[in-house]
Parts: C-alpha cells; structure tokens; sequence
C-alpha cells in the first residue's frame, strides 16, 4: 500500500499542477468569451487525458500492484489530497467560503468539475 499512497500523492501533483494551468486559462481566456459551462465542457476532456497518461505512467513507475485496493488507495489518496487542495485554494487565495465552494457543486459548472474530479479519482482502477 506504501506505493500506492506515494503515487497517489505523486498523481495529485502532477494533474494538480496541469489543472492549475489549464483552469487558469479557462478562467482568464475561455470563461469571458463562451461562459463558465462552455469553458468546464472544454477543459474537462483534456484533464481526462491527462489523467488517463498520469495514472498508467505512475502506477507503472511506482509499481503499484493491479488489484482493485492498490489502484483506489493511489486514486484515493489523489482524489483526498486534490479536495483539500481545491477547498484550500477557493478559501484562502480566492476569498471564497467552504459554504460557497460546496454550492458550487449543484450547479451545472460545478457538478461537471467534481464528476470530472471523481473520474481522476478512478482513473488509477481503470488503466489496471
């Protein structure tokens, strides 16, 4: 499971650090000109791929073994550490209450986010 948790952690990062720079295109490019569910629907796919690569490629660098509770303990760990991260981010840098950031959810923008979330998630599990 030590393998797992640490490419979890490591799957967090890097994704994190692909959304980060692809969200602040959406927000600063894409969401003025076409809107925020326009803009989520064209960043989600490529988050997904970048997902899908991250996860095989980790989970093969850190030989993480295939079982099912290998790959959910990585995913989970990326999927745990990415919720902390997010929630810290709309709280502390973008001024935004936790109460705020989990109403985002029921909208469309951000119900698709956190599907979208929830697939990084299991990525780990399905490129077993």
């Amino acid at each position: 499971m030590g393998r797992a948790v640490s490419a979890g952690a490591v799957y967090f990062l890097v994704v994190f650090a692909a959304g980060f720079a692809l969200g602040t295109l959406r927000v600063l490019v894409l969401l003025p000109r076409i809107g925020e569910l326009a803009a989520v629907l064209l960043e989600l796919p490529l988050m997904l791929a970048i997902s899908w690569i991250c996860a095989g490629w980790l989970a093969g660098r850190f030989h993480v073994p295939g079982t099912v509770a290998d790959r959910l303990m990585m995913g989970g760990v990326g999927f745990g550490l990415l919720m902390v991260a997010e929630w810290m981010l709309a709280v502390f840098v973008f001024d935004r209450p936790l109460a705020a950031q989990l109403a985002h959810y029921v909208t469309w923008p951000g119900a698709i986010g956190l599907a979208g979330q929830v697939a990084f998630g299991v990525m780990p599990v399905l490129r077993r």
